[in-house]
């Protein structure tokens, strides 16, 4: 879903994990900060870099960071794209707009500022933003012979197009910092792209390869992040009765098992996915996929898995509804996470500020106008960290037993 669209319990902040400063890693099916293993909840801001382009709207950006961590959420997934159109980031290959990638910056500098790790997506499957359409306009536009938007995971020159974006942003020197974005610790992860669909192959292996190819190309910009596809979850045609009635290209176990691709992410919209179910049903599907995609990544995979996007539209029964799909999931990471398991994560879609009704889609949380929500969000966070803690606390102990 994540840019398909246009534009209290409060912990103290020292409930956020002690020194935020390091590199997010991996050590088998666990995440891992400063040794120890980094199970924690997030959000999805697609906005962030369009905001911190305009100084004036700055200090909504620093808001939202700030309501974050009161909920005490730990990981922000957002932008690092928008191709062509108003506002770019990318007005056309290779030539960029300084003041939307000094938003980016603020979004990257102001981050680090409030402990909160980035996820940040290279560029967007839909056509909003630019994303794939962008890229072979462009290439069609230079005289490649283009027939479909699914040309992007072939074509040579639209791939050249991509692999300099990503050079391009990985090799950005901030300008608030002075860090460079591949150097700095404050990015937990890139994502390749958001939701990888390839209509054309539904085999998977046109989106393997692409995968294979810029997973390989990014490590040898930034060998020190991690990297993730941009995944929804669904499986292969061998494993199709683990999808929602339908296939998109891509493969969870295939496409995840690249050297290069450090964790798994998965999507969760029952109620887009099986519209014409019963809410007890698309709960029914939602605890399924939910256990299928653990298992898959800790005794398959043996890599991380982070639920990346998940959430349930208001204008479709309302907040309780929402708030048992919400416990669902969180239930469902904390249970895995509390034993040591691959789930790392959840991380919501979308947090918004108040007076933001335009970019709302449904799915967005508003955290004083939906009380029960963001109780629920804040109480389920709050688990994570102490999870984190309580093996922060052990390492401690180790360490201070040796001699």
């Amino acid at each position: 879903m994540l840019w398909s669209y246009v534009f209290v319990v409060l912990l103290p902040l020292v409930l956020r994990a002690e020194a935020d400063d390091g590199f997010v890693t991996t050590k088998g099916h666990q995440l891992i900060l400063n040794g120890s293993p980094f199970y924690a909840n997030g959000f999805n801001a697609y906005w962030l870099m369009y905001f911190a382009s305009d100084p004036s709207l700055r200090p909504k950006v620093s808001l939202a960071y700030q309501q974050a961590v009161n909920h005490s959420l730990a990981i922000g997934r957002t932008m690092a794209f928008n191709d062509g159109g108003s506002n770019p980031l990318q007005i056309s290959p290779g030539q960029y707009n300084e003041k939307m990638f000094q938003g980016l910056d603020f979004v990257v500098a102001e981050a680090r500022k409030y402990g909160i790790k980035l996820i940040l997506s290279l560029v967007n499957n839909f056509a909003n933003l630019g994303g794939r359409k962008q890229y072979v306009e462009w290439a069609r536009n230079q005289g490649q012979s283009i027939s479909s938007e699914d040309d992007f995971y072939t074509n040579s020159v639209v791939k050249g197009f991509y692999k300099n974006h990503v050079k391009t942003v990985l090799t950005r020197i901030n300008t608030i910092t002075g860090v460079a974005y591949k150097d700095d610790s404050t990015i937990m992860a890139w994502e390749l792209m958001n939701e990888p669909r390839c209509l054309s192959d539904r085999s998977g292996n046109t989106v393997q390869a692409w995968i294979k190819e810029m997973a390989a190309y990014l490590k040898s910009i930034d060998g020190k992040h991690l990297l993730e596809v941009g995944l929804e979850g669904f499986y292969n045609q061998a494993r199709y009765q683990g999808n929602p009635n339908f296939q998109v290209g891509t493969d969870f176990i295939a496409n995840n098992q690249i050297p290069e691709i450090d964790f798994a992410t998965v999507h969760s919209y029952p109620d887009e996915w099986l519209s014409g179910s019963s809410f007890e049903d698309q709960l029914s599907f939602l605890n399924t996929w939910l256990n299928e995609h653990t298992q898959d990544a800790q005794n398959v995979l043996h890599k991380p898995v982070l639920f990346a996007e998940f959430g349930k539209s208001k204008k479709d029964g309302g907040a309780d509804k929402r708030d048992r799909l919400y416990h669902a999931i969180y239930s469902a990471v904390y249970s895995s996470a509390k034993g040591g398991g691959a789930a790392t994560g959840a991380v919501f879609w979308q947090l918004l500020l108040e007076g933001m009704g335009s970019y709302g889609d449904g799915y967005e949380v508003v955290f004083s106008e939906d009380p029960s929500t963001a109780n629920l969000i804040s109480q389920e966070s709050a688990k994570m960290i102490k999870i984190r803690k309580k093996h922060a606390n052990l390492r401690n102990i180790r360490h201070k037993g040796r001699p």
